[in-house]
């Protein structure tokens, strides 16, 4: 790989704890691929060749139901990696990743992985690391289904979009509302909703932007 890393690409949960050394005998053969939205990185049930770290854009991972309806299982952002349990295991991948916006990822060769593992017991730990992200992820998101509204999964997607502390805030909607409820586990006509009953709280959505009056309000609403 010629093009050198984006330096926070290198602190991916994945790559993090690695030597310099170690890092570019890892991605020796590894390509930057890049992705219109819409694009099919793979589908469910094709051989698990690859991993993958997303250097930008949004990768949806998402599942068919056995009643043919599509389950949104993760939204993946920058620095996020993929696919590395599949890959170990030699099984198909479970799920079908998509762009859903202009993306770039970093595919690394899975045979190539799974030697290195072997290798060096330090990679070994970022990956254990790595797929601790995975779940942790999910558990959350399991949590969030069984004890918060929908009002409230809302109200705490939009203040995971800023840094802000307190005090008012605009952050702009990474992808569009049909998957943000996919995202969230609601129906899109349920997300409309939820949207409206947040004015009351301060939070105006305008397009693709949300303009909130103080995030530490909305932040305390998601909690509670």
């Amino acid at each position: 790989m010629n093009a050198p890393l984006p330096e926070a690409v290198k602190k991916s949960v994945l790559l993090n704890g690695l030597t310099p050394e170690m890092r570019d005998k890892l991605l020796k053969d590894a390509q930057r691929r890049s992705y219109r939205e819409g694009e099919t990185i793979f589908l469910q049930g094709d051989p698990a060749r690859a991993v993958f770290i997303v250097l930008n854009g949004f990768i949806k991972l998402s599942r068919l139901t056995p009643n043919g309806s599509e389950a949104v299982v993760a939204i993946l952002g920058r620095n996020r990696s993929f696919a590395e349990a599949m890959v170990l295991r030699g099984t198909p991948y479970p799920v079908s990743a998509e762009a859903i916006s202009d993306c770039t990822v970093l595919q690394i060769d899975g045979a190539r992985l799974r030697q290195f593992l072997l290798e060096n017991q330090e990679f070994a730990i970022g990956l254990l690391a790595s797929t601790f992200v995975h779940l942790q992820g999910l558990v959350d998101q399991i949590e969030r289904l069984k004890a918060h509204t929908g009002v409230q999964r809302v109200a705490q997607f939009l203040a995971d979009l800023s840094d802000a502390v307190a005090g008012p805030a605009e952050v702009r909607l990474p992808y569009n509302k049909r998957l943000i409820a996919g995202h969230l586990g609601m129906q899109p006509e349920s997300l409309s909703r939820a949207f409206a009953r947040l004015r009351k709280h301060g939070v105006e959505i305008e397009a693709d932007k949300a303009m909130i009056a103080d995030i530490a309000e909305l932040r305390m609403m998601a909690m509670d």
